[in-house]
């Protein structure tokens, strides 16, 4: 069978309503969205391929931070250097900041939002689909040897049974990768760029298109003016509000917690919101943990990272302390201040570390690490999937959703058999 030729790279403005519609169709947590991201970027549009967004999923689950952003952010930069990653990033997040603020102004006038969850509640049984389909495409094409095989199965086996935390399972194949491809090339190398590899022509010829975006100019100083750029953006809003109101007003605390937790949320929303919850409730006292439940709830239930609950908490903490300001001027400043230092880190990683890291993409050793966290980045999704699909098919003690479980056979039949599309 011939297979399609990759198409032509995107103009800017192609590119920009791809990541637009991203942001409003972007359900399911951080596996819905990479799932998304690589039936649209790889399989369908192939703007991307196989090889370079393995390689940018790679290093996105090595950091920080909500990898899904971090990984459209990547996408954006290969595709349109730093406006282009600046565009991806953005739209990744406004369309679920809007709709979550407007939601939190809902939930503290008038209550609680149930009827968010009927309207969406269709549509978790076809994210749980998009991921199983995912995970079968991912396998099939990173895992290429029986090493990675096993490596998939060792990090389902880690995450599920034994509740390893997944700092340390993707810490630990990364280690494993690097010394296997030290002591044991043959065994453990990656394929190379250029080589079919599972992947395919069409894919290698996409990444080959993007060498000249990947290798961008790398030095000490665009690194350290990159960084100082950076660094600017993300502090100056804090450092403006603890000038207008002092480093206890609840803009600026909210501004210090978050950019605290944004250098060490590893593990995605899932593994951070523990510690977040429990500072926000009995630490500072910005919302119950009643209310914190409900914010999880609704950023469940909406598009975008999952992480964006903390959106919600910086709009009740500005709501209930609102510190000489309207309750909903505070709640609007508390809210955009969280979104801020939450995300601001993610442009940062990015764009300091993507071009060291493409220029980087030939080392055998680093090769061969990545590869092997791309196999156990296999097993993490299956997990996130096995959970995910608990969650929607499973949703209380005793109740079986037989809708939820048809509806998801027939967006996976749709998917799989019928090439049918996301939307």
């Amino acid at each position: 069978m011939n297979t399609p030729p990759p198409a032509a790279r995107p103009s800017f403005g192609e590119a920009l309503r791809f990541w637009l519609k991203l942001g409003f169709i972007s359900f399911g947590g951080p596996a819905g969205q990479i799932a998304i991201m690589h039936e649209e970027l790889v399989e369908r549009k192939r703007w991307i391929g196989e090889n370079r967004f393995l390689h940018a999923l790679n290093f996105c689950m090595l950091l920080p931070g909500p990898e899904a952003t971090q990984l459209a952010t990547y996408c954006g930069w290969l595709l349109h250097r730093t406006w282009g990653g600046i565009a991806a990033g953005v739209l990744f997040i406004l369309p679920s900041a809007l709709l979550l603020w407007m939601l939190s102004y809902v939930y503290v006038v008038h209550g609680q939002v149930g009827w968010l969850a009927a309207a969406f509640y269709g549509i978790k049984p076809a994210v749980a689909a998009i991921v199983a389909a995912a995970v079968i495409r991912m396998g099939r094409k990173a895992l290429r040897r029986r090493v990675h095989w096993l490596l998939a199965a060792l990090a389902f086996g880690a995450l599920f049974f034994l509740k390893v935390p997944f700092p340390a399972v993707v810490g630990g194949a990364l280690a494993v990768g690097f010394v296997g491809a030290r002591l044991r090339p043959e065994v453990w190398a990656e394929s190379r760029p250029g080589q079919t590899g599972g992947a395919g022509a069409p894919e290698d010829r996409s990444d080959a298109d993007l060498s000249e975006a990947g290798r961008g100019r790398t030095s000490l100083w665009r690194t350290s003016k990159v960084a100082l750029v950076c660094l600017v953006l993300w502090w100056a809003p804090v450092l403006a509000a603890a000038w207008w109101q002092g480093w206890e007003g609840t803009p600026a605390r909210l501004g210090v917690f978050f950019s605290q937790a944004a250098m060490v949320t590893f593990g995605g929303a899932y593994a951070v919101l523990p510690y977040v919850g429990q500072q926000a409730v009995d630490h500072h006292g910005w919302l119950t943990a009643s209310q914190m439940l409900d914010g999880l709830g609704l950023a469940e239930t909406t598009p975008g990272p999952l992480i964006m609950v903390v959106q919600f908490v910086g709009f009740l903490g500005g709501w209930s302390q609102p510190g000489g300001l309207s309750p909903l001027q505070a709640a609007t400043l508390g809210a955009g201040i969280t979104t801020w230092t939450t995300f601001v880190p993610c442009f940062l990683w990015i764009f300091v570390a993507a071009p060291y890291l493409e220029r980087l993409r030939e080392n055998a050793l680093l090769s061969g690490a990545l590869a092997a966290v791309t196999a156990a980045v296999v097993g993490v999704v299956l997990n996130l999937a096995v959970w995910f699909g608990a969650q929607v098919f499973h949703p209380r003690a005793g109740v079986i959703d037989g809708f939820a479980i048809g509806l998801a056979a027939a967006a996976f039949l749709t998917l799989q058999r019928w090439k049918g599309g996301t939307i």
